[in-house]
């Protein structure tokens, strides 16, 4: 029965009154360490101030929040409206009378495409005499006139230039 003279050790007032002081000291010590860490994070304040802080800092959040909905609001109206602007143009010079000679290439034409293709050609035939301009709209790539090979190649230009970006 050599447990009887374990329990009998610990039974003695000599042995227990140590241990229960070294576990006093150590309560002391993780109390004094807790409240050094809550004044340091109280530095300064109280804790109604700290309650206040938080419930700013809250405030501050919420508005934060509220402020992103209205970027992203503003964001998503913007990306609508560059879709139906003009964003891409293709530009070709030409000379249509190159066998009667004499302009150059002072004749052109321009294509003005929005994301969705749709947009406008305008083209310039220019000669010594004259200068006649010519508008045709373009829905999602197509034109109801009829393109002539120049205003095809502006066209494919602008879609190279929306590409790109």
């Amino acid at each position: 029965m050599p447990h009887k003279g374990i329990i009998l050790m610990f039974t003695n007032q000599t042995v227990i009154i140590p241990i229960l002081i070294g576990l006093i000291v150590l309560m002391i010590i993780w109390l004094a360490r807790t409240e050094w860490r809550l004044r340091r994070l109280m530095r300064g304040k109280s804790g109604n101030d700290l309650e206040g802080t938080i419930r700013e800092i809250e405030k501050h959040i919420n508005g934060l929040d509220s402020s992103r909905k209205d970027i992203e609001n503003y964001l998503t109206n913007v990306e609508k409206r560059l879709k139906h602007g003009g964003r891409s143009v293709g530009v070709v010079r030409f000379n249509p009378f190159k066998d009667a000679g004499g302009s150059g290439n002072q004749s052109f034409a321009v294509a003005l495409l929005n994301e969705e293709e749709d947009g406008v050609v305008f083209s310039s035939l220019y000669s010594r005499d004259r200068v006649s301009v010519f508008a045709k709209p373009i829905v999602a790539g197509k034109s109801e006139n009829e393109l002539t090979e120049e205003e095809k190649t502006a066209m494919e230009k602008a879609r190279a230039s929306a590409r790109k970006n």
